[in-house]
């Protein structure tokens, strides 16, 4: 609606583009159907072939041996498997691409991003060029208040509305990607994600207290802040619950989660029944997921927890490894497990609160991202966690310019594309996973 606005503002006459030095830098057409007959299939096009080129790329690289610690982690892993009543379990050491393949799978991923992200930015209700956005990109990093050539409606439609707004779907792909990774690592279970152990809906509780309630002077801190706390009692009270004779039980941990997931969004429900009336519909919106609040002054505390927290996995990779394989492996390698679940356990509640409390609760991309890693490069965590996080921001970054052109000029919650898309996928997954094991077995 703001884009429509500002078109509006700077269109003059009945031209439908503009030019620079006889170059085109913006179309001012409006209606979606010309965006999607016109701009949005070859730039589809574009960012799938990059995809799929990368992939047989990568399957067509030859084949190197394991390192060292692949192979101890391949034995330790062997041994646990016979230790059935500690809940071991093997780890998949490779996936269905080649070893030596995963750096080009990384570039690959970086370029697509950066390409999906210009891309991205320039498809809305006015579709400004590929160009045009790095123009603008470029100047605004110089400090320049104006742009040669390019109206300022334009500028501040790429700048100050879109920009912002890919770089939070980004921010958020990945920070829940790699929040899924954690969290299957501390509880031991495939099907651990934020959304289904109610970490996210504990999370919500804490921010919309805040918003209807006020932040007591803290602003966008205060929401943060408020739903780390609940987000983190939300997982201590689903762990203890899940616990049964001093043991972890996955199921009952997923069943756990559930049904504190579901009283958690009454609690909100109820605090938005008796919060500011003018508020609810805010409120409401924003717990559906979206990015609609995004402005380069949020962005800087998503993008440093995230960055903080993806290192320390990335250092911790091989003990995650251990940890994934059941505790008589990790505690066979010398790993610490108690100090590393305390961690595990902080890192996943910190950054489902502060990713929460900017774009509402977005579900299933912490499930399903790391499955669809780890079938591709294995278990390995050096390897599932900077994939990971790459596919997950590809991911929302793409979700989220269909949420804004589906149904435009109106948009459609990022939580409920993901939910649309995760879901069916997840099932599939899961059926795999079981036709695997029967053959295994």
């Amino acid at each position: 609606m703001f884009e429509n606005v500002i078109r509006a503002q700077g269109k003059s006459g009945q031209n439908p583009a503009l030019t620079r030095n006889g170059r085109l830098i913006v179309f001012t057409i409006g209606e979606p159907e010309c965006l999607r007959r016109v701009l949005l299939p070859p730039l589809v096009a574009v960012v799938c072939v990059v995809g799929y080129a990368s992939a047989v790329v990568a399957l067509v690289l030859p084949c190197r041996s394991l390192s060292v610690f692949e192979r101890d982690m391949a034995i330790a892993s062997e041994i646990t498997v016979s230790s059935t009543h500690h809940g071991s379990r093997q780890i998949r050491t490779t996936g269905l691409l080649d070893v030596n393949a995963v750096p080009v799978v990384v570039v690959a991923l970086i370029a697509t991003l950066a390409i999906s992200m210009i891309l991205a930015i320039g498809i809305g209700a006015v579709a400004v060029t590929p160009g045009t956005i790095w123009d603008i990109i470029i100047g605004k990093l110089l400090g320049q208040e104006e742009i040669d050539g390019i109206p300022r409606n334009v500028v501040q439609i790429v700048w100050e509305l879109r920009a912002p707004r890919v770089v939070l779907a980004a921010i958020l792909g990945a920070a829940l990607s790699v929040v899924g990774v954690a969290m299957q690592v501390l509880v031991r279970n495939p099907l651990a994600d934020p959304y289904v152990l109610g970490a996210s809906s504990g999370a919500s509780v804490g921010a919309t207290l805040v918003i209807l309630f006020g932040s007591f002077g803290l602003g966008s801190l205060g929401i943060s802040l408020a739903a780390f706390v609940t987000s983190a009692l939300t997982m201590a009270v689903v762990y203890l619950i899940a616990q049964e004779g001093g043991r972890l039980t996955p199921m009952r941990l997923v069943l756990s989660g559930v049904v504190i997931g579901y009283v958690l969004s009454a609690i909100t429900s109820l605090l938005v029944f008796w919060g500011d009336p003018r508020a609810a519909q805010q409120v409401l919106f924003w717990l559906l997921g979206g990015l609609g609040r995004a402005r380069w002054a949020v962005l800087w505390l998503p993008a440093t927890v995230l960055l903080v927290v993806a290192l320390r996995m990335m250092m911790i990779s091989r003990q995650l490894d251990a940890m994934h394989a059941g505790d008589e492996a990790a505690t066979t390698l010398g790993v610490p497990i108690a100090w590393r679940r305390a961690e595990l356990f902080v890192i996943t509640a910190l950054l489902t609160g502060v990713m929460v409390a900017i774009s509402g609760a977005v579900g299933f991309i912490g499930l399903v991202i790391p499955h669809i890693t780890r079938l591709l490069v294995g278990g390995l965590h050096v390897r599932v966690v900077p994939i990971s996080l790459l596919f997950g921001a590809l991911f929302m970054v793409w979700v989220d310019v269909f949420a804004r052109w589906l149904i435009a000029p109106q948009e459609i919650p990022a939580g409920v594309l993901t939910a649309i898309i995760g879901g069916p996928l997840f099932l599939a997954l899961m059926r795999r996973r079981g036709r695997t094991q029967r053959g295994l077995g």
